[in-house]
């Protein structure tokens, strides 16, 4: 039986360089969460979402791989994918959100 390597990089750290990644290439609604260690990849997955101010994350759209060693980013989904999901998101949650930004705009 051998041990096996931690990693280098804290979930933090991986959190932030995924999100570092996303304001490089996306609209700020883009958001990474909940970064968990892939042993078998030996880097941090991320699930990208979509989220609004006041209602949060309407869903996923993408994922993030981020290094365990350092703050690169090992893969993606594609960004257009995930603006095609986040648009079919918004579709379905449209109400809401324009609820939301009324209902802010009004206090």
């Amino acid at each position: 039986m051998y041990a096996q390597a931690l990693p280098k990089l804290t979930a933090l750290e991986a959190a932030s360089a995924a999100n570092g990644y996303l304001l490089d290439n996306l609209p700020d609604k883009f958001l990474a969460i909940d970064p968990r260690y892939d042993a078998a990849k030996k880097s941090w997955r991320l699930p990208v979402v979509i989220a609004y101010p006041v209602i949060g994350p309407i869903g996923e759209v993408g994922e993030i791989y981020v290094s365990s060693s350092s703050e690169d980013i090992v893969s993606a989904t594609p960004l257009d994918e995930m603006k095609t999901r986040a648009r079919a998101l918004y579709d379905q949650h449209r109400e809401a959100v324009e609820a939301a930004f009324y209902q802010t705009r009004n206090t």
